[in-house]
């Protein structure tokens, strides 16, 4: 789980369990990862015995190596360096999957461009293909403050909103989103995180508004 999910993984483990429940994996056989970076969600798929597209935007073989190397897994899945924003496929794949990627690619409030990710996967799924998604949220005001604080990167990400995700897969057939961590993301180091993210989900999850939530998953049908 550690190697698929690769920071605060009992958080984000929550999709990973909802995908694994909600998906017809003998009627699946290709798909493609996005924004990929170590490959994790390329290596839970490969190791369903799926045929696997690993991308990211640039030098995604050197930077998957590693870990797929781990798991002797090279020579089975296709590296390829992808735009999410140029998706160069049509109705080709079963599941395209990402983790945490709009962020950064809606950077200093580009909007246009996160919705451009999701209705490039739309084109590049096949009729009736799943998109498994897991994404950052704009979360509670605590949570916006403390990554402009402490995050490199806290003052340019464009955090996107619940409403905002519904409006991205507006195209979609049909999808279902759920939300969940409040205090997770806050820890130092993964045993703090898994601590916190227990709190969450024995006690917050339950009681704050989802509003607060920092993370949405879920998938979306073409």
């Amino acid at each position: 789980m550690k190697d698929i999910m690769q920071w605060d993984i009992k958080s984000w483990s929550r999709a990973l369990s909802y995908w694994e429940n909600n998906v017809d994996w003998d009627n699946i056989q290709n798909g493609l990862e996005l924004g990929g970076e170590k490959g994790g969600l390329s290596l839970w798929l490969t190791l369903k015995g799926m045929k696997i597209v690993c991308s990211d935007l640039y030098n995604i073989k050197e930077k998957s190596k590693k870990l797929h190397g781990q798991y002797n897994i090279c020579s089975i899945v296709q590296y390829q360096d992808i735009d999410a924003t140029n998706i160069p496929y049509e109705n080709h794949f079963d599941i395209i999957i990402f983790k945490s990627i709009l962020g950064g690619i809606g950077r200093d409030d580009n909007i246009e461009q996160q919705q451009k990710v999701l209705d490039e996967i739309y084109k590049a799924l096949k009729p009736g293909g799943k998109l498994l998604f897991a994404e950052n949220l704009k979360a509670s005001h605590f949570h916006q403050r403390m990554r402009k604080k402490y995050l490199n990167w806290g003052n340019y990400w464009r955090y996107v909103s619940q409403t905002e995700m519904n409006g991205f897969l507006k195209a979609y057939s049909t999808y279902d989103m759920h939300t969940t961590g409040i205090l997770g993301s806050f820890g130092r180091t993964e045993n703090q995180r898994k601590f916190l993210s227990t709190i969450d989900q024995v006690v917050l999850n339950r009681v704050c508004p989802n509003k607060w939530n920092y993370i949405a998953y879920g998938i979306a049908e073409k």
